[in-house]
């Protein structure tokens, strides 16, 4: 089956699996997706994820849903640049999410990174999604 937006469909199965309270969840894997994952590891919202291949050869991520008193760390998970609407930033126009609590997670000419991290860069992009 083809998926039209892989990274929606990878926010979607960790929201879908945090509902349900599940520790672990898998999603094919790509470099964009693995690079989001690395900076939602590195702002604490998830524990981490490792990389494992299918039978079939396909690379697959496993990645470690991230609790604090049987609630999900996640609260909410937002899609922000769409396929049918591609959403770019400069520097001083990256949002801030619920006032510094969340983080935007932004595609740059200097890689995948977070608000703060572009900011500090100087840099501006794609602004993929928001966590809270």
């Amino acid at each position: 089956m083809s998926v039209n937006d892989p990274l929606g469909d990878m926010l979607t199965r960790i929201r879908n699996a945090q509902a349900r309270g599940k520790s672990t969840v898998s999603t094919p894997a790509s470099k964009l997706r693995a690079w989001v994952l690395d900076v939602l590891a590195s702002e604490g919202y998830i524990r981490g994820y490792e990389r494992a291949s299918t039978e079939n050869g396909q690379g697959e991520l496993l990645i470690s849903l991230k609790y604090f008193e049987g609630e999900p760390v996640i609260r909410e998970l937002k899609r922000v640049s769409k396929p049918g609407r591609r959403v770019y930033m400069g520097v001083k126009e990256i949002p801030s999410v619920r006032n510094g609590l969340g983080v935007s997670i932004v595609s740059t000419p200097k890689g995948v990174m977070s608000d703060a991290a572009a900011r500090s860069a100087n840099v501006g992009g794609e602004v993929l999604c928001t966590v809270f």
